[in-house]
C-alpha cells in the first residue's frame, strides 16, 4: 500500500521535523544511526492538517477556522478562560469523525507493525509529536499527550485523535503563546511505536542539567514504565557518570514507593501500583540499575550526543522480555547555562535550614509561600511568590512563570517540572518529601536551587537585595559584566527569541536568519509575489527584523538574505515547481537563487530600506554561499535599484562558506565589503567533501581540520590588511575549543547560540588574558636575555 499520511521510522531523518515533529524525526534519525529504537511509524502532520482543513463544523466553517476563532478570543494569561476555551477545542476535535482516507492508512500500518512481531495485535505507545516541539529554541517537554500499552486498531485510531486534541491543552497553548509560536503554523504528528515491556526505565541527560557540566551524564531510574519518572510521580534513583572514564561519581538511591505498570486487569493502559506489593518490600530502597547497566545506559547516551553534536535529554528502558536496552525518545537539552559552581554559601545565624532536596534549577529565589495541590488553584500564585506543591503539574506552567521559585515534595532533576523551571530560569528544589507539610502559606523563605536547600526567612547573605526588592519578592543575582576585545554576539533564528537573546548581554546579532520569517508566511514567497502580495511579504519581513533590531539597539544586527534549499521550498503551497535536486545543499540556494529570482532579493532589500528610513542604523546585510565576485557586484546593484546604498545606509558583507570564497577573499575585499562571517558548518563539509548528515562519514567531520583552519587563517589575515571585519556564526562559535583557536587567529567577533553566549564570553576573556600574559612574559624573557 502506498501511504500518503504514514511514514515509517526507517524513512525519516532529523530534517523531517515539519512532517513528523521533533519526536518522530529524532526516532527516525536514531533508527538510521543504529541506535536500539523500538520500531514504529508516524501519522504525519499532514494528516492533522488534512483533518482540520477538511472536516466541517456545524456552521459550515472548517475545523481549523473554528479553532483559530476560539484562540483569537482567548487571553492566555487568564487561567480560567484559557482552561475553558482549550477544553472546548479538545472536545470538538475528539467528537469529529476521522476522515476515511487517514483511518484506512492507520489500520494498514498497524497491521504491518503487528505482523513484524508475528502477532495479530501488538502493544504500542502512541505519542504526540508537535512540529514546534523538541526544537533547540524551546523545551516543550510533555506539552502534548502520550498513551501507553495501547492495543487494537480502534484504540490506536482513538488515541491518534486524542493526540491531535492534545495540541490544544491549556499548558500547550500557553507555552506556544509565550514562546512566540504561531498557533496556526503548529501541527501535530502521532508516533505509533512498539511498546517496551519495561522492567526498569527512566531519563538521562548527557550533560548535567543542574551544573551544566558537560563532562557528566545524569541518569534517573525507577521500576516499571518511565512515565513515573517523567511525570514526577516517583522520586527516582539518580546516578552521575563521568564521560570517557565511565566512573560512577555519585549515587542517590531513592525511596520508590510506587511504580507504573500495564493494567493487569484490562491488559490495556497503565496504572500506579505499590512497589512493595508488586515487586516486594526490598525493591522500595533497592538500587534500580546494576553498575554495569548504569555504564551501558551512559555509553549509549554519549553515542547519541556524539551523533547529534549536542547534549541530549533521553528516555530509555530495559525490556523484561529480552533484557535489552531500548531508547524511546531523544531531544536536545535547551536549558544549559554556564557551569554553576556549587561552593558552600557562607553560613550565618540567619541560615536556618527548613528542607533539603535536589537542586533542580540553579539560582536564588525568595518570597512568600503559596501551597497548591491542583491546577485549578494556580490563580492563588501571584508574581514573586514561592510555589510549593506535591509535584508540579504541566498545567501549572502559568503559575510557575509568575513564581520566584518552586519547591516540591516529589520528583527528580529530570522530571518535567525541573526541565520547565530551568527553561523559565526559575530556581527549583524538588524531592524534598515534606515541603507541603513543613512549609505554611504566607511563610517567607529563601530557596537555593543550586544546592537544593530551603531556608527560613529572607537570607541577606544569599539574596543581597534592597528592602524594596524584598517587598516585591524579586531576587536579583548578578555579576560584573565581562568586557572582551573580541565581541561575542548571538545567532537569532526567530524574532520571537530576540528579547531572550538580547538579555544574554550579547554584543549584537552575528546572524539573523531570514528562513523562518519568509517560509513562515505559509506559502512559497514567489507565489506571494506573483499573486500581487509582495507588500504582505515585505511587511512580514519588516515586522520580524524590527523586533530583533529593536531588542538589540544600538548593537548591530547582521541579516543574512534567504538561504533555503529547494526541498524546503517544495513543501510550501505553490512550491510544486521546485526542482528535484539530488543534493539540495549543493544546489539552487543562497545568493545563487537570489540573483536568479531578483524579485525575492528585492523584497528583502525593500524591507531593510523601510527600517533604515525608520531610523534604524544598526543593520547589516550579508550574502550567503558567495563564490564569485560578480555575485556581490550584482547584489549591490539590486540594492541600489530599490534605493538602498551599501556601505552608507547599511553594512554590506558576505558569508565565507565555500573554499572558493576563502581563496578569492582578496578580490572580494577589493570589490568592497564591510565584513565577512564564516559559516563553518558548510565550509567544513565543502572543504572535506563530507556530508555532515551522512552517519557513515560523519566521524570525519572536523571543524578543526588543518585545511579548514588554514582557510580561516588566510581569510582573517587578508581581511585585516583591507580593514574588513571578521566574524563567525557557525556552530563552531559555540564550541569553547574552537573559540580559543579563533581568538588566537585574530577574529573580531564570534556569534554563538544564545544559551552559549555567557560561556563563550568567559572562554574569550580567559584566552585574551592568557595571550596578554604570554606576550608580557616573552617581553620579560627578552629583556632578561639582553641583560645577560
Amino acid at each position: 500500500m502506498e501511504y500518503r499520511f504514514i511514514k515509517w521510522f526507517e524513512e525519516l531523518r532529523k530534517e523531517d521535523v515539519p512532517l513528523v515533529g521533533g519526536k518522530g524525526a529524532n526516532l527516525g534519525e536514531m533508527t538510521s544511526a543504529g541506535i536500539p529504537v523500538p520500531p514504529g511509524f508516524c501519522v504525519t502532520a499532514e494528516a492533522y492538517k488534512y483533518f482540520v482543513e477538511n472536516v466541517k463544523v456545524e456552521d459550515g466553517r472548517t475545523l481549523q477556522e473554528w479553532i483559530m476563532d476560539v484562540v483569537s478570543k482567548t487571553n492566555v494569561d487568564d487561567s480560567k478562560q484559557l482552561q475553558e476555551n482549550t477544553a472546548k477545542i479538545r472536545e470538538k476535535i475528539i467528537s469529529m469523525e476521522m476522515p476515511e482516507e487517514i483511518a484506512k492508512e492507520i489500520e494498514q500500518a498497524y497491521k504491518e507493525l503487528s505482523q513484524r512481531f508475528g502477532k495479530e495485535e501488538v502493544y504500542v505507545a502512541v505519542r504526540s509529536s508537535a512540529t514546534a516541539e523538541d526544537l533547540p529554541e524551546a523545551s516543550f517537554a510533555g506539552q502534548q499527550e502520550t498513551y501507553l500499552d495501547v492495543v487494537g486498531v480502534d484504540d490506536v485510531k482513538e488515541k491518534v485523535k486524542r493526540c491531535w486534541a492534545s495540541l490544544w491543552t491549556a499548558r500547550a497553548t500557553f507555552y506556544r503563546a509565550k514562546q512566540g509560536f504561531d498557533h496556526s503554523k503548529v501541527y501535530l504528528s502521532a508516533v505509533v511505536q512498539k511498546m517496551v515491556n519495561s522492567e526498569t526505565s527512566g531519563v538521562m541527560f548527557t550533560a548535567n542539567p543542574v551544573t551544566s557540566d558537560r563532562s557528566e551524564i545524569m541518569i534517573n531510574a525507577a521500576w516499571g514504565l518511565g512515565e513515573a519518572v517523567v511525570s514526577g510521580a516517583v522520586s527516582p534513583d539518580e546516578y552521575i557518570v563521568e564521560k570517557g572514564t565511565w566512573k560512577i561519581k555519585e549515587k542517590f538511591i531513592a525511596k520508590k514507593e510506587i511504580m507504573i505498570v500495564r493494567d493487569p486487569e484490562t491488559g490495556k493502559g497503565t496504572v500506579k501500583v505499590s512497589t512493595a506489593e508488586y515487586l516486594g518490600p526490598e525493591y522500595v530502597e533497592k538500587q534500580v540499575l546494576t553498575d554495569d547497566q548504569i555504564i551501558e545506559v551512559a555509553q549509549i547516551g554519549a553515542k547519541i550526543e556524539e551523533h547529534y553534536g549536542w547534549p541530549q535529554d533521553i528516555e530509555w528502558a530495559y525490556d523484561k522480555d529480552d533484557g535489552k536496552l531500548y531508547i524511546v525518545q531523544s531531544r536536545p537539552v535547551t536549558t544549559l547555562k554556564e557551569e554553576v559552581k556549587t561552593e558552600e554559601a557562607e553560613m550565618t545565624e540567619e541560615m536556618k535550614v527548613l528542607l533539603k532536596g535536589l537542586g533542580a534549577s540553579p539560582g536564588i529565589g525568595a518570597g512568600k509561600v503559596v501551597i497548591i495541590f491542583e491546577a485549578n488553584e494556580i490563580d492563588k500564585v501571584k508574581e514573586g511568590d514561592i510555589l510549593v506543591t506535591t509535584m508540579t503539574n504541566p498545567d501549572m506552567v502559568p503559575a510557575m512563570k509568575r513564581a520566584a521559585a518552586i519547591v516540591t515534595d516529589e520528583g527528580g532533576r529530570t522530571c518535567h517540572a525541573a526541565i520547565v523551571s530551568r527553561e523559565l530560569g526559575i530556581p527549583a528544589v524538588v524531592g524534598t518529601k515534606e515541603a507541603t507539610k513543613v512549609l505554611k502559606d504566607g511563610m517567607m523563605i529563601t530557596v537555593d536551587g543550586t544546592r537544593g536547600v530551603v531556608y527560613e526567612g529572607i537570607v541577606k547573605s544569599l539574596v543581597k537585595e534592597k528592602e524594596e526588592e524584598k517587598a516585591a519578592g524579586q531576587v536579583v543575582v548578578a555579576g560584573a559584566p565581562l568586557v572582551t576585545a573580541t565581541e561575542v554576539k548571538a545567532n537569532v533564528s526567530m524574532p520571537e527569541v530576540a528579547e531572550r537573546a538580547a538579555a544574554t548581554g550579547a554584543d549584537g546579532v552575528g546572524l539573523l536568519r531570514a528562513e523562518h520569517m519568509i517560509l513562515g508566511i505559509g506559502a512559497h514567497p514567489i507565489k506571494f509575489i506573483n499573486e500581487g502580495k509582495e507588500e504582505e511579504l515585505i511587511e512580514k519581513l519588516v515586522e520580524g527584523i524590527r523586533t530583533v533590531v529593536t531588542a538589540f539597539y544600538p548593537r548591530r544586527v547582521w541579516y543574512r538574505t534567504l538561504d533555503a534549499p529547494t526541498n524546503e521550498f517544495r513543501e510550501l503551497p505553490g512550491g510544486e515547481d521546485e526542482p528535484e535536486e539530488r543534493n539540495p545543499m549543493l544546489g539552487w540556494r543562497g545568493i545563487r537563487r537570489g540573483l536568479d529570482q531578483p524579485e525575492l532579493l528585492k523584497a528583502e532589500f525593500k524591507a531593510i530600506k523601510r527600517l533604515v528610513e525608520e531610523g534604524y542604523d544598526n543593520i547589516g546585510v550579508m550574502l550567503p554561499l558567495v563564490s564569485h565576485v560578480e555575485q556581490v557586484r550584482e547584489a549591490k546593484r539590486i540594492a541600489r535599484e530599490v534605493g538602498l546604498e551599501p556601505h552608507k545606509d547599511i553594512e554590506f558583507g558576505v558569508m565565507v562558506e565555500t573554499p572558493a570564497s576563502a581563496l578569492i577573499i582578496e578580490d572580494l575585499c577589493k570589490e568592497g565589503i564591510d565584513f565577512i562571517s564564516f559559516g563553518t558548518n558548510d565550509l567544513t563539509q565543502y572543504t572535506l567533501a563530507i556530508d555532515r548528515d551522512n552517519e557513515r562519514v560523519f566521524k570525519l567531520y572536523d571543524e578543526t581540520h588543518p585545511a579548514v583552519l588554514k582557510l580561516i587563517k588566510h581569510v582573517i589575515k587578508v581581511c585585516k590588511k583591507y580593514g574588513v571585519e571578521t566574524s563567525i556564526c557557525g556552530q563552531a562559535a559555540s564550541d569553547p575549543k574552537m573559540a580559543k583557536i579563533l581568538v588566537r587567529l585574530g577574529i573580531d567577533s564570534l556569534s554563538a547560540n544564545p544559551d552559549a553566549v555567557e560561556l563563550i564570553r568567559k572562554v574569550v576573556a580567559r584566552e585574551e588574558q592568557r595571550m596578554m600574559l604570554e606576550a608580557a612574559r616573552k617581553q620579560i624573557y627578552k629583556e632578561e636575555e639582553l641583560e645577560f
